[in-house]
């Protein structure tokens, strides 16, 4: 079974620091874009950030240069470092990739976790 399985989540005062974790596991034959979304109370799903299987990187704008996303393709990870975090942060964060897997590609998603700045 494909799944993707997120770490990394919790309570941070603003100003400060987590890092996200999100390993792929199951029969994969390939990976291609990956990327984090997040879901605050009451809003849609958003992206936060976005890494290619090469490595090319697509930010939201409220979050570029203070988040950083990194992904190691043989251990078929993706990570998210955040940095300078506000309050406007605080949502639930899904771990998204696209795979190879059962004969096709698909979208595969994360359980979530939840990441809570204090003011």
């Amino acid at each position: 079974q494909v799944q993707l399985v997120e770490s990394g989540g919790g309570l941070v005062q603003a100003g400060g620091s987590l890092r996200l974790s999100c390993a792929a596991s199951g029969i994969i034959l390939g990976i291609d874009d990956m990327g984090w979304y997040r879901q605050a109370p009451g809003k849609q799903r958003e992206l936060v950030a976005r890494i290619t299987s090469v490595g090319t990187t697509e930010y939201a704008d409220s979050v570029r240069g203070r988040f950083t996303i990194s992904r190691d393709n043989a251990q078929k990870t993706v990570a998210l470092q955040m940095n300078s975090m506000k309050p406007e942060d605080t949502a639930v964060y899904y771990c998204k990739g696209r795979m190879f897997a059962t004969g096709f590609w698909r979208d595969y998603w994360g359980q979530g976790t939840q990441v809570t700045v204090s003011s």
